[in-house]
């Protein structure tokens, strides 16, 4: 499904773009489910404008297994596949599904974080993010080429408004977290990557990939992005410790999910290769 270019470029920058990997019908059904989810959020679903009755940017996740669509595309579209491509995988699981959505005019943004630090997961693992509007290459996110590769563990960033950083610079679990740099202030030590992207392209990058809202602007239209991480079978449970508010370790200890248990179950179920 890849060439070897793509898989390639994954590898060394972290992030890659792929042209039309889902049909449009897959873009279809993940904004209606959307919309289903917005009537009937979870518990989870969260607006990150702290100003009311303005435009907002809206998120919710771990709602694959309520939202027929969502769940449709989590096991039957070809995501699975190009994830196994990029990492090598004989097997991928389903590490966590969520949704954004900018209203037109909303003034929130995304701060620069990478993903692993908000998981108590550990190992080879990926992220789709999928635009469900054409979106221009400054509507998006931007990617830091190779921020992959620093070796080094960021400290949360809440993506409300203001984009509290959680917790202090110390050493966790054997693991030292630090401050992100300030990346803003000083873009020129560092090499972008940022994508238009059509209905059906998407980028693919690794989840420890540093990546956020590059510049500011308000969006002239609502929004819509759909992403997915999704785990290589090298990735295991590995609780960081009680050192932030956010987290969902207590729904995976209730599922019966300790330390050093390998993905799989119900919250973390197998995508690749898909069952007969």
């Amino acid at each position: 499904m890849l060439n070897s270019e793509e898989i390639e470029n994954y590898k060394n920058d972290g992030a890659v773009f792929l042209r039309k990997k889902f049909d449009i019908s897959w873009v279809e059904k993940l904004k209606i489910g959307i919309k289903k989810d917005i009537k009937n959020p979870s518990p989870r679903f969260k607006s990150h404008t702290i100003e009311k009755n303005i435009p907002s940017y809206l998120e919710d996740y771990w709602t694959w297994d309520r939202i027929p669509e969502f769940k449709d595309f989590v096991f039957n579209s070809p995501v699975s596949q190009i994830a196994s491509e990029l990492m090598s995988a004989k097997k991928v699981n389903l590490l966590m599904d969520n949704w954004f959505l900018r209203e037109a005019g909303a003034k929130s943004s995304t701060p620069f974080h990478h993903d692993i630090s908000y998981f108590d997961v550990n190992g080879t693992m990926c992220i789709l993010w999928l635009p469900l509007e054409p979106t221009g290459k400054d509507e998006g996110v931007a990617w830091i080429k190779g921020s992959h590769l620093w070796k080094k563990n960021f400290l949360r960033v809440r993506f409300t408004d203001g984009h509290k950083v959680e917790g202090k610079e110390s050493i966790i679990n054997g693991k030292k977290y630090e401050d992100l740099p300030d990346i803003l202030g000083d873009k020129d030590k560092y090499k972008f990557l940022k994508w238009d992207c059509e209905l059906g392209d998407c980028v693919m990058f690794d989840i420890r990939t540093l990546h956020g809202t590059l510049s500011p602007f308000l969006p002239k239209k609502t929004l819509s992005r759909y992403t997915l991480r999704v785990a290589k079978e090298d990735a295991q449970i590995d609780y960081v410790g009680d050192w932030t508010s956010f987290n969902y370790r207590k729904a995976m200890q209730d599922a019966g999910y300790k330390n050093g248990d390998k993905l799989g179950g119900s919250m973390f179920p197998q995508l690749w290769p898909k069952s007969m």
